[in-house]
């Protein structure tokens, strides 16, 4: 925004800085100055004036205030002097309609009769072209320069060319008005006009109509000085592409109590130029008046936030040059009644920056703080997360990241019963309705469409979950998946052993697979297969699952391969895991491996005859792989063969073949504990 050089001296009592020297101690205690030139005998500063400041820096006089405090400089304001006639009454003139005080908060109307228009002296001319406004007649001139000076739009209207009296109404669908930039614009609810009885006359805050524009005809007019709403003006300023510096100026709001100082000083100056006799009083609208608001502020406070001690006394002497009334309440504590034009000024943090910007923050020594630095506390949950990720990683899984929702599909697939799914109150669409109750579904949909690229496929995600039951309950989980295409029952196998690997390198211990049985609550995990499904225990407690996905679902899912899953609760992971692992030497005695075959019923589960094997073998059983699985012509009906590598191996020694005869025939003991079950020899 551009200031005059010589303008700004005409309210400060001491001569000037130089205007570069002006622009430098500006820029260092309230706004920085974008440029500073010459223009004939005058200097023009812009001034990058903040938004928040608006209210008291968009003109002449409050800059001048700002540089009389930092220069401590005398700051005079100019006289407003002018004669009211005893026998003109405004109000017998023309009369004020405001329908809604929350659009117009204050409005003012000033009568002055018989003036004369013409040409504004050559020093208001001069100081408006310097500002970048055009001259065009003394009144319009003189409006111009008092809101430049004050920082209050003023706006003059052809008392005669009023139908009976000024409304303050929002404008009605349709309505049109011709502006005095020639333009005519379409109004709607969004605009505020100043109105009479046939029609709108103005552009509330904006713009003034041509109907009432003042011309050389012009003898009566009303001078408007109001206070808008200043979210309705940048409503209306943006729908009509019309920007104005009186919008400018209501946009970031102006203090209502403005208008007082604004008025007497365009009504002077009216009087001295174009003469007139002015109408006794005013029409006027001012419901609910501002008062000035008080802080309390503590000095010890303002110590601590700037890190300085100012002195009672001088803090009290430069919110006084502000404008700031105080008063003592307590030793460290005062009262500070806060003019009206700061807008910007409503807690005590406020009252202290002012002080230290006058003060001047540059006279702020530094100094570094003093603080205890203190290790954060280590995040057990993303350490271990990372630890989980980068084991799954060696061991060629992928990580994926999908979304925590699932949609009508996935309920109708997965059987889930709507009363038992978490709603979304506004979901983006079907396909986001729910949150998840499992990361499988999700982690199934990945599978679907990137086998269609990649032949193999090994994929995890850590998220949580959302289950429904007396109340909502979220939990952190993780799932892993494993497919590839022509792959068979190996892959269960192959899936447990990278558990296996997972848990130890987790150092969690005691690992065993049990037969999952599910209770009537968990009926409605319909997705495993239901012969090959595993519940993973460790120290006799449910961790999760393992197992082959039902084959409904991956039809339903249009997946041919078989995939298998590993499902695990990563909260009770968290209490389990261990950064302590004991150290466990490579053998340095030989494998032996015999083969076992077992005929047992169709549906049995292979976990139960391993937890079988590995319970009879004892210690010296190092691991058992299952190799083949079989059904056939030489099998009896509703019969299955399985046939398991078991391999031997103790840690101190090498094992005697007749030992290991002795091992296995137990094992052998063992299995055929069950009638049903039958060790083909």
């Amino acid at each position: 925004m551009l200031f005059s050089y010589n303008w700004l001296q005409d309210y400060i009592k001491e001569k000037l800085f130089p205007a570069e020297k002006l622009a430098e101690i500006l820029t260092r205690h309230s706004f920085e100055i974008e440029d500073v030139k010459k223009r004939g005998k005058d200097w023009l500063l812009d001034i990058d004036v903040l938004p928040n400041r608006g209210a008291d820096c968009f003109s002449h006089l409050g800059i001048a205030r700002e540089i009389a405090v930092i220069t401590n400089s005398k700051f005079q304001v100019p006289s407003s002097k002018f004669q009211e006639s005893s026998k003109l009454k405004a109000r017998d003139f023309i009369k004020l309609e405001v329908k809604n005080k929350a659009d117009c908060p204050r409005y003012t109307g000033k009568v002055i009769l018989g003036i004369k228009v013409g040409s504004a002296p050559k020093w208001i001319q001069e100081r408006l072209k310097a500002c970048g406004l055009q001259p065009i007649n003394n009144i319009v001139d003189i409006a111009n320069y008092v809101m430049l000076e004050t920082g209050e739009p003023i706006h003059a209207f052809d008392l005669d060319k009023i139908e009976k009296k000024i409304i303050v109404r929002r404008a009605q669908k349709g309505e049109r008005i011709k502006a005095l930039d020639d333009k005519s614009y379409s109004l709607d609810r969004d605009i505020l006009v100043i109105a009479d009885e046939k029609g709108p006359i103005a552009i509330a805050g904006i713009k003034g109509g041509e109907k009432t524009g003042i011309d050389s005809k012009t003898k009566n007019i009303v001078i408007e000085a109001a206070n808008f709403n200043q979210k309705v003006i940048r409503q209306g300023s943006r729908k009509l592409k019309l920007r104005t510096d009186a919008s400018l100026r209501f946009e970031n709001g102006i203090d209502p109590n403005l208008i007082d100082s604004a008025q007497e000083r365009i009504v002077s100056l009216i009087q001295e130029i174009a003469g007139g006799k002015i109408a006794k009083g005013l029409i006027g609208f001012y419901p609910n008046k501002v008062r000035p608001k008080k802080i309390n502020l503590d000095l010890n406070y303002s110590e601590k936030l700037l890190g300085i001690k100012v002195p009672k006394q001088k803090a009290i002497k430069i919110l006084k040059s502000l404008g700031f009334q105080s008063y003592e309440v307590e030793p460290r504590e005062i009262v500070v009644e806060v003019p009206t034009r700061r807008l910007d000024v409503s807690i005590q943090e406020d009252l202290i920056e002012e002080i230290g910007r006058i003060v001047g923050f540059q006279n702020i020594p530094s100094a570094f703080p003093q603080a205890a630095l203190i290790s954060p506390e280590k995040n057990q949950e993303l350490f271990w997360q990372k630890n989980i990720k980068d084991i799954l990683k060696e061991i060629g899984f992928s990580e994926v990241y999908n979304y925590s929702f699932i949609g009508e599909k996935e309920e109708d697939i997965f059987g889930w019963k709507t009363a038992e799914l978490i709603e979304l109150e506004n979901p983006m669409s079907s396909f986001n309705k729910y949150l998840r109750p499992s990361l499988i579904p999700n982690l199934l949909k990945n599978i679907r469409e990137n086998l269609k690229f990649v032949s193999e496929i090994k994929i995890f995600e850590i998220g949580k979950i959302f289950i429904k039951k007396k109340s909502l309950l979220e939990k952190e989980m993780l799932a892993g998946i494993l497919t590839r295409k022509g792959i068979k029952d190996e892959g269960f196998y192959e899936l447990k052993g990278i558990v296996d690997s997972l848990l130890n390198k987790l150092g969690i211990s005691n690992i065993w697979y049990d037969e999952y049985q599910s209770t009537p609550e968990e009926s409605k995990l319909t997705h495993w297969h239901p012969s090959k499904c595993a519940e993973i225990k460790s120290d006799g407690e449910e961790i999760g699952f393992l197992g082959e996905i039902s084959p409904k679902i991956l039809e339903d899912l249009r997946i041919k391969e078989k995939v298998f899953v590993f499902d695990l609760d990563f909260e009770k992971l968290l209490k389990l895991v261990s950064e302590e692992h004991e150290y466990q030497p490579i053998s340095l005695f030989p494998t032996a491996v015999r083969d076992l075959a077992v005929l047992v019923p169709q549906g049995t589960k292979v976990v139960t005859l391993l937890n079988r094997i590995n319970s009879a073998g004892g210690k010296l059983v190092r691991d058992v792989d299952l190799f083949d699985v079989y059904q056939g012509r030489e099998i009896p009906r509703n019969k299955e063969n399985f046939a398991f590598h078991i391999i031997y191996q103790a840690e101190d020694r090498t094992l005697s073949s007749k030992e290991i005869d002795k091992i296995h025939q137990k094992i052998i003991k063992a299995l055929e504990e069950n009638p049903e079950w039958e060790v083909r020899k």
